[in-house]
């Protein structure tokens, strides 16, 4: 069995693939010696943890991350709210420190992948969304993000749906799933034809090292991860002991 700690390189791109923790945690969670169990199994796993931490804090994990524009407005078609939300993300990751993986804007959502070095998704997730809202807000031309009414906070706009969605990354194939998945969906979605000639994704940055329109992480981990998710893997095993108990 390799060690948690052990690392590899992905040949597709270079860089530096999901540690080899994944025997080590399903052991934690399954309780069985030996080698790996099969592939489903593993997904089945994975999908029943990812769940349990679906929209909470994970320290130590990568996160898949999607955001929703209110009433679903194509404000990503303008490119000033590209640049501005962008730019609001590169000024972000220097006040709080989280590795981005890959991104891309879509006219109507956005998706991240990311790993906040502190782990706070949520807290990180709703700063984000917060101050490019009011950047998109300011560049935005033809949209109107009023409320009926304001909020008891005073609030009088909404440019995000009030939802978020973010899933950890348990496994190399889940986080290569998700990365395709993001350089993929505006061909999917008919906007281009080649991944590359969509300007706001990390597809060029990502595979032919491109800085613009904003540069991503080479190395999607900190040095404490590995540690950070055994805590995270060792409370949610204490977690289901004491749901089992309680049956």
């Amino acid at each position: 069995m390799l060690s948690p700690l052990h690392i590899e390189s992905d040949h597709r791109s270079g860089r530096w693939a999901c540690p080899r923790w994944v025997a080590c945690t399903l052991k934690q969670i399954t309780g069985r010696e030996g080698g790996l169990a099969p592939a489903t199994s593993i997904r089945g796993i994975f999908t029943a943890v990812a769940r349990k931490w679906s929209n909470r804090n994970l320290p130590g994990a990568l996160h898949f991350l999607t955001g929703s524009i209110a009433g679903r407005v194509p404000v990503f078609a303008q490119a000033a709210c590209c640049r501005a939300f962008i730019e609001i993300c590169s000024k972000l990751k220097e006040e709080w420190p989280f590795k981005l993986v890959a991104y891309v804007l879509m006219p109507d959502h956005i998706h991240l992948i990311v790993n906040p070095k502190d782990g706070r998704i949520r807290q990180l997730a709703g700063t984000l969304k917060s101050l490019a809202a009011r950047r998109i807000i300011d560049e935005a031309k033809g949209f109107s993000f009023l409320k009926e009414k304001p909020d008891p906070d005073g609030s009088i706009h909404q440019v995000w749906q009030e939802s978020f969605k973010a899933l950890p990354l348990w496994s190399d194939w889940l986080i290569w799933q998700k990365i395709n998945y993001i350089h993929n969906n505006p061909i999917k979605s008919g906007l281009v034809r080649s991944a590359g000639d969509y300007r706001w994704s990390s597809f060029r940055s990502f595979y032919f090292g491109e800085c613009e329109p904003i540069e991503i992480d080479k190395d999607w981990w900190w040095p404490n991860d590995v540690q950070k998710l055994a805590r995270a893997s060792a409370e949610w095993r204490a977690e289901m002991a004491r749901l089992q108990e309680e049956k």
